[in-house]
């Protein structure tokens, strides 16, 4: 297959568009890069190509294509790999449906929570969320990662179930790091949910994902955004 023309409107603090530059790096695929600043109003060219507003959008061979998953699903389809099989491969279509399913399962029960307690700012809420955070990895995740090895489903390499995760648990790891999320919030993950805490630091130490993951100046944005938020919440008040 002749190598594709491919061009990635990103922002590299954004978790979305994160994941579009962990599938390009696993496929190996080579694209050019455009930075869009999401801190002033979107240009009317940049609208032009995805009227959202959002990032990550691409040009694959001249077609533009937008959201996060839609990218990165795009890309993996275009380029079969260890990332997820082909749907008529033998056993294909239900190892995708597996995938389908954790994904669906992370975005549905854990990440809210994790973005409840980021933003806030309530000690005795976040102490609740917490514990919420914790009981849903350790009964919804933890089952589902029973046989990883240490990625997904078995495999010595990230699958499209890490692709689609993999931003948000290193920003998870990451936030309890530096403060942004208490200690606790991962401290008590190794007991209750080993499974889930192994993948997880498998995860977010992989090339692929620490390949465009600034951390000092993701922190000191994320810490800035919540500084404004709450100067605004006690001016209201």
């Amino acid at each position: 297959m002749a190598t594709p023309s491919i061009k990635l409107y990103t922002n590299h603090v954004c978790p979305w568009a994160h994941r579009a530059h962990i599938a390009l790096a696993e496929l190996n695929l080579p694209y050019e890069e455009e930075i869009i600043d999401l801190t002033v109003p979107r240009t009317k060219e940049y609208l032009a190509i995805n009227p959202r507003g959002l990032v990550p959008s691409i040009s694959y061979n001249g077609e533009i294509v937008t959201e996060s998953a839609v990218v990165a699903n795009l890309l993996a389809d275009a380029h079969p790999s260890h990332l997820i099989p082909v749907s008529n491969a033998e056993g294909g279509a239900l190892r995708r449906a597996r995938i389908t399913f954790f994904v669906e399962t992370y975005f549905s029960k854990v990440h809210p929570l994790v973005i409840k307690a980021t933003n806030s700012g309530d000690d005795v809420e976040v102490e609740a969320l917490t514990t919420q955070f914790i009981d849903a990895v350790a009964k919804e995740l933890e089952p589902l990662l029973s046989n990883a090895a240490p990625f997904f489903g078995g495999s010595e390499r990230l699958t499209q179930a890490e692709v689609l995760t993999g931003s948000f648990v290193i920003r998870i790891l990451t936030w309890a790091k530096h403060g942004i999320l208490p200690e606790v919030f991962t401290a008590k993950l190794p007991e209750r949910a080993p499974g889930f805490w192994k993948w997880a630091e498998a995860v977010a130490a992989h090339p692929s994902v620490r390949k465009e993951f600034p951390e000092e100046r993701i922190v000191t944005h994320v810490k800035n955004r919540l500084a404004k938020a709450k100067a605004e919440k006690e001016k209201k008040a």
